[in-house]
Parts: C-alpha cells; structure tokens; sequence
C-alpha cells in the first residue's frame, strides 16, 4: 500500500480516483502545526530556535497519517507546489519521526500543477525529496513575521492604546493606504479649459481640439479661465483653416499573459467585484476539482504562482481551440511565450490556466462564483495566444492662415480585432479612449470650423486604492507575495484600521495613528524599499544562495535595538510627538487667523491629541474641569462638544438626543435597535444645536411639493454630496443647508429644470427656457431666463448675460434682466443696439412699461 500525503479532502478524494486500490490518499487539511501565539516561540538567544505546536484539529488526522504509514511501503508527500506546500510535507514528515511512524519507510516528495489524471500520474512517476532550501525560506519568513509581530504589537498596546496589531507586511499595506490619503488631503484642485471645434475639410465633420493659441503650444493649464477660453473659442470661430498635415500610423496590440495570482485578484476585483479572499476561495475549488458528469475533475492549473509560462502542451491546445472556434486568422504564427523578472521560487510554475481549454465555459455552465471565475481565467489564457489587434491610428493638424492658431483630432479605428474578439484588459482608473474613425481629408484641403466651444475642467485628486489597484501597487513594489495578500488586506479590515467606502480603501482614525507612530519610531521597517529588500533576501534563502540563520540574525541586531529604546520613552512623550507631527492634519488654520487649537468651550485650554482603550480623540487641556472633545481629525470633520438630551419630540413623544460618534456629531430620536438619526451637517456646530433643529434634520428628507409635469413629489433632503432636492430619479444642488428647509416648488422646480438642462447641454442639446419675462423696452424683442451648462442666463438676441450666484433666476424680473444685459453689453458681450435703442432704454417712459414690483415668494 502507498500511502499519499496530500492538503484538502477535496483533493484527496479526486488524487484517490486517479490512482486506484494500491493506493490510500490521506488529506492533512492544511499547516498540521504553528508557532504558538506567546512569547518564547522563536529564541534569537538560542540561535532562533523555534517551538512548534500541533493544531488540536490535526491532532486525529496526524494519528490517521502515522497509522497508515507504519504498514506502508511508500510513503508520498503531494502537498502544493509552493513554499506552503513544501513546509507542510517537511511538517508532516517532523511530526511522523517523532512518533517514529517511519521506521525504514522511503518519504518521497511529488508536485503536480493541476489536479488531473495525466499531471497526477506523472507525478508519481517523478518523486524527489523535499526542497531544504523552500522550507529554509519559509522558516526565515515565518520567523520574521513572528518576531516583528510579537515583539512591535506590545510596543503598540503600551504607547498606543487602542492599536490592535503591527506586522511586517500589514504595517507597510496600511502606510500605502495612508499615504495615498495624505495625497488627497494635500491636493488642490486647479481649474483649466479645454476648446473644440468641430470642423469640416470637404467631408463629415469632425472633432478637432485647440492645440495652439496666439502662436503658442497650449500645456494643460494655459486656459485657466473663462476669459482666456471663450477668447480662445472666439479665435477659432474666426480663424480660417487648412488641412497641415494627416497621418496615418498602423500600430499593434498585444495579448496580456496568462494570469498570475496577482493579476487574477486584479482582473477579479475589476470586472467581477471579488475582493481578493474571496478570489483565491473560488480559484481553490476550481483546483482542487469540480463534479463534471459524476467525475471530480480539477479545472484549473495551480492557483498560486507568479510564474506566465505555459505548458507546451496547453499551447497547443490553446491554438487548437482558437483556431475552430474563431478561425486560422486568429491564430498567430507561433505560440507566444512570455516571461517575467520575479525573482522567487514560484515563478517555476505555469501561468493560472484551465486543465483543458476544449471545457469552453458555456458547456460546463457553472455557477456563481466558480462560474463566472472560470470564465474570465479561460478567456485570459486563450486571448494570450491570439493574434494581436491591429489598430490604424490617425491625426489631423489643421493651422489658421495667419499660424497662430491650430486644432488637432485624433482617433483610431481596429482594423483587424485580434485577441480584443474575447478578451480586453480592465483598468482601475480608465482614461478616455481615442475617438473612433475620422474622415478621409486631403493634406492642403480649405477647413471651415462650423461651431466651437470651450468646457471648464477640474484637476482631481488621486483616487483611493482598491482592492485591484492596492494588489497591484504591493506587487509593483515587491511588499510582501501575492499569495498573501488576500489575508493581508483582510486583517486591515479585521483591525479596523480601515474600511471600505465604494470598494475603495479609506483609513480609520486608528489605522492613521498607528502608521504615523511607526513612521515615527520604526520608520526603517514600515519603508517600501527596505521591506521589499527583505522579501528578495528570502528568494535569495529559497534559491539556496542565502543562510537563512544570517539574515535573521542581521534583521534582529537591528530590530531588537529598536524596540529596546521605544521602552525607554514614556507614553506622554510619545503622544506630544504624535500630537505634533499630526498638527497640520488635526488643527488646519483658521481662515480668521484664530488659534485652531484654542478650546471652543472653555476658552483658556488648548485641544490636543488624547487617548482612549479604543479610539483616539480631541481633548481639552483643562480637563477635568472642562470636558470638551470632538472626534480625531479635522475640526471640518464634526465637533463633538458634550453629549445631552435636547428635548422631546411632540410627534412621537420620543426623547431626541444629541451624540458624538465614529464620524461626528449626529442626533438621535429615542433609543433602541435602530433608532433614527441625522448627521450634523457642514456648518452646523453642536453647541448651536436644539430641538428644533434637531426635529428639522430628523424630518428629513421633506416633501417640497407635486411637480406640475407629473404630479410626482419633489423631495428636498441633505446627502453625501450635500443638499439637494430630487424628483423622480433627478438630483439637484441647492446652494446651501438652511435652503433646504427653505426651498419652495417654483425654486425647486427652476433647480430640477437647470440640472436637466446641463445634461442635455453636455449632450449637445438646446437649452431649457427655465422664465419667458417678456419684450425688452428698447427694441421689443424677447428676454428669456436659460438653463445653460454653466448655470442660468438672460438672453436677449444675441446677448447672454450670466445671473449672478445666490439669485433665484424665477424671481428675477424684466427690470434687472435688462440691467444684466446693459451691464453684458457694455463690456462687449454679444451685438450692441442702435443708438437710438440704446438711448431709449434710459427714458423713464421705459420703466413704466416694466413697473417693478416685488416678486411673488415661493410657496
């Protein structure tokens, strides 16, 4: 009997089928045995000695292995074909000598990609004996983990109260995300202008963009206003064209490879939304096997790798099926080859691919997660043998006659689809695509610009990691293994040292603290170059070119003097350097030149960093006297102020409280479950709060009216991006908190009406008339209110006059629409009147035409 080591019941019973009756197949469930969770299970004193304990569940299924071992006459190790792996088998094997369950019997090592029965059956056929060198890594890696766990996470809970854990990897994924966040917090937006034309050169027209002014090349910023870009969008409306030049340049788009473990939780995250736990779950199952037709087969190559390679069998394969399902076309000359500089142990193995692509996804018709993985993991690997796209890239530069002004269109059209036919890459950030196919256009050919317009933009800030884009970023920077990372990033989650926010990763308070105290105090070991030095320094130990003793050895001389001297600090002196470097961050200045850290309560006290056994906060330096705080952060981000009770509501009868949370200060309505409640909005202070406001806030959102086109309610509420109203599917701005409680249908509906508008404009739609006020007393003809893509306007003929901020455009009245529009024309916007006109609009008899009179109040 041989007797067949391997880590999942899932796998065992698959391997069992394969190989027959003279063989037994025994799962170890994974790590049979871990360091101890105390101190004293790594000694550097004893040359890092190491104490192991065997799992309380492993403990019957090791007795099963020994078992069975002792009458065997082989026994064989097939745990996975990584360093785990590896580290499992020589675990399995310590543990049998211990219990001397070996005796004469040979221990031989197989590794299989893929879970089916030729890869198994070869296997067998090729035993070795287990890799010293992968388990020497493991053991430096593990060790490393530990000691920095064990030894930073105590220094953590005495200078830190409230900090749950630090470790080498999570610590530098967590500054990651803290970074990224300080980057936002520091950006200012910037605005800039863009102009276009579209142009026709004797065929369908095109869009061209404004590339040079007045003789200049225009960079980014150089139209940073509304002035210099209507001047610009004047320019090119009055310019006449030529064609400069066209060009034509035939280019080529190349298949990605075959997935990596990395590039599979990235793809995953895009296109499917796995957060990366949840895809190595799924990416497990399909390896280990998937019931097909009463047969358990594995569906997928081994799942953790960074290797791209493929199998030369797989390949042709791959070709095979490409060329009957899409044709010879698609079939590129030879197979493709990729390659990557991973320096580590796992890149020996393939790429993450399907068993047998001839299982096309439609057929096997999985379902839920397995399903919709398989599938992307199959387009992937077919797409990286296709021939590649075939793209015609083209650009047409056209100049004024006089050369100071020139426009620029561009675009591409796929000539041949290539791979594209399965398979495109998802982006986390996507930038616009080129414009799809201009027209033909002769060189030297006359242009006219039949209309131009110029659009405002704002620079944004960098976005927030996501799962995607965090995975990416770690790899990018060789912090930590793939194969990690999907732990990783859920122990952030775990430790609350952040949470997720439209999949996007955002600090916590606590999460922000512990990153800067490391920064502070262990900033060496919380660097990306340093960890990722340290992570080919164990790639060094797994190719054997490396004492794995020597580099724990040097790690800890270091370490451990470190964190010798934090036990010499005192716990207050750490929060003033804390409190310092924080500063910036917690007290911004005040725009009237105040002491941000002055106490709003008490007056005398200054605000400064305090601690609890769970969050960080603001306090008061004359507590307990003065018991102010607020939430850490930005006084911007809610005050606390003192918890009370405001009153009762006459409604419910219900006792409505004022409260300071996680986020700020909010109101409550009685207590229970889940009792209702309302944020403090931006601008309102707790300290000014009652119960009337606090009812106010509480009743929201409030119904403003029916909308006359509809009769469907118009409700007006306060939002994350502010107050707004809303009808049926729409949502508008209103210009502040107290509007909101103020708004009435004639305003709401105007408000409703220009958000329209601005989407229809956007689209290049006519304006919505949002007011008719009547004949202009000079000439007679119509001034109309216009919901345009900026904001509201006057019209009258060919003059557009803006209304000014904080004006309701339906209260405006004929008398100061002409106001706006004398005003516009005086500075030279849109055709003066005649004389005449101009001098009969100052007549007194003019006014009498349009007596003023006070607008009707909203209802």
């Amino acid at each position: 009997m041989n007797v067949v080591v391997v880590e999942s019941p899932a796998k065992a019973k698959t391997i069992n089928k394969y190989l027959g009756s003279g063989y037994k197949v025994l799962a170890s469930y994974g790590h049979v045995r871990d360091l101890p969770a105390k101190d004293g299970s790594v000694r550097p004193d004893e040359d890092f000695a190491m104490s192991w304990d065997v799992d309380g569940k492993a403990a019957k299924r090791l007795a099963e292995i020994a078992d069975a071992a002792k009458g065997a006459d082989r026994l064989i190790l097939a745990t996975d074909p990584d360093r785990e792996g590896e580290a499992i088998s020589w675990h399995v094997l310590e543990i049998l000598r211990q219990k001397k369950a070996l005796k004469d019997l040979p221990a031989e090592r197989v590794v299989f990609n893929a879970i089916t029965r030729t890869a198994v059956t070869e296997a067998m056929a090729n035993p070795r004996q287990i890799d010293m060198e992968l388990v020497d890594a493991y053991l430096a890696r593990r060790a490393l983990d530990y000691l920095v766990g064990f030894t930073l996470s105590p220094v953590l809970w005495r200078k830190l109260p409230g900090s749950r854990s630090a470790g080498r990897v999570q610590s530098v994924a967590l500054r990651l995300v803290v970074d990224r966040e300080l980057e936002i917090e520091a950006f200012r937006t910037q605005e800039y202008w863009t102009v276009e034309g579209e142009v026709s050169a004797g065929g369908d027209p095109f869009t061209a963009r404004l590339v040079k002014h007045e003789g200049k090349r225009l960079s980014k910023f150089d139209l940073g206003n509304e002035a210099s870009a209507f001047a610009a969008r004047d320019a090119v409306k009055a310019a006449s064209f030529k064609v400069a030049a066209v060009e034509k340049k035939p280019a080529k788009r190349s298949p990605p490879p075959p997935f990596t473990t990395s590039t599979l939780q990235q793809e995953a995250a895009r296109k499917l939304g796995f957060n990366a736990q949840r895809t190595m779950q799924a990416a497990q199952k399909l390896y280990e096997g998937v019931d097909i037709g009463g047969e358990t087969v594995g569906l997928i190559t081994y799942m953790r790798t960074d290797g791209v390679q493929t199998a030369p069998e797989a390949l042709d394969e791959a070709r095979s099926v490409i060329g009957g399902i899409y044709g010879k076309d698609y079939v590129p000359e030879k197979p493709r080859f990729y390659s990557t500089k991973a320096k580590n142990a796992q890149e020996a193995h393939e790429a993450i691919r399907p068993t047998s692509l001839a299982r096309n996804p439609g057929r096997l018709r999985l379902e839920g997660d397995l399903g919709r993985l398989y599938e992307l993991i199959w387009k992937r690997m077919i797409a990286s043998q296709m021939e590649a796209a075939r793209i015609e890239r083209t650009t047409i530069d056209l100049d004024s006659a006089d050369g100071k002004t020139g426009l620029r269109a561009t675009g591409q059209v796929v000539l041949f689809d290539g791979y594209l036919a399965v398979y495109e890459e998802g982006r986390d950030d996507p930038e616009d695509e080129e414009g799809g196919r201009l027209p033909q256009v002769r060189e030297g050919a006359e242009a006219r610009v039949i209309s131009a317009k110029a659009d405002q933009h704002f620079t944004e800030p960098p976005p927030r990691y996501s799962e995607a884009s965090l995975v990416k970023k770690m790899e990018e920077l060789g912090i930590g293994r793939p194969s990690t990372y999907a732990s990783i990033l859920e122990r952030l989650r775990d430790r609350n040292y952040v949470r997720m926010d439209k999949n996007r990763f955002v600090p916590e308070d606590q999460g922000r603290l512990v990153t800067v105290f490391l920064e502070q105090f262990f900033g060496k070991y919380v660097e990306y170059d340093f960890t990722a030095d340290l992570e080919e320094k164990l790639d060094l130990v797994s190719a054997g070119d490396l004492d794995w003793k020597v580099l724990l050895r040097e790690f800890w001389a270091d370490f451990n003097a470190k964190v010798g001297q934090m036990g010499e600090l005192r716990t207050r002196e750490v929060l003033d350097s804390l409190d310092e470097v924080l500063g910036p961050y917690m007290f911004p200045p005040n725009e009237d030149g105040s002491d941000p850290r002055a106490c709003p309560k008490c007056g005398t006290g200054r605000l400064g960093l305090k601690l609890s056994r769970s969050n960080p906060f603001i306090g008061c330096s004359n507590y307990p006297e003065c018991r102010y705080t607020r939430p850490f952060g930005t006084a911007e981000d809610g005050e606390a102020g003192d918890e009370r009770e405001l009153g009762v509501d006459p409604e419910t009868g219900m006792t409505v409280f004022l409260k300071a949370g996680r986020f700020g200060p909010y109101v409550q309505l009685g207590e229970g479950e889940k009792p209702k409640r309302s944020s403090l909005p931006k601008g309102w202070t707790p300290a000014a709060m009652d119960l009337e406001k606090a009812l106010r806030l509480l009743r929201l959102p409030r119904e403003v009216g029916a909308h006359p086109e509809d009769g469907q309610p118009i409700l007006a509420g306060i939002g994350r991006y502010g107050p707004f109203v809303q009808h049926n599917g729409v949502y508008a701005n209103l210009s502040g908190v107290d509007e909101v409680f103020e708004v009435g249908l004639n305003r709401a509906v105007a408000v409703l009406a220009e958000k329209k508008a601005a989407a229809s404009a956007r689209r290049g739609g006519e304006p919505t008339a949002l007011k008719d006020l009547g004949a202009h007393p000079a000439d007679g003809q119509p001034i109309k209110v216009l919901a345009g893509r900026y904001g509201p306007y006057v019209k009258h003929g060919s003059t557009n006059a803006t209304i000014p901020k904080g004006k309701d455009p339906a209260e405006l009245t004929l008398e100061e629409a002409v106001a706006l529009i004398a005003e516009r024309e005086a500075k030279g916007g849109g055709k003066k009147p005649a004389r005449g006109k101009k001098a009969a609009a100052k007549k007194p008899a003019a006014k009498k035409a349009a007596p003023k009179k006070k607008a009707k109040a909203d209802a």
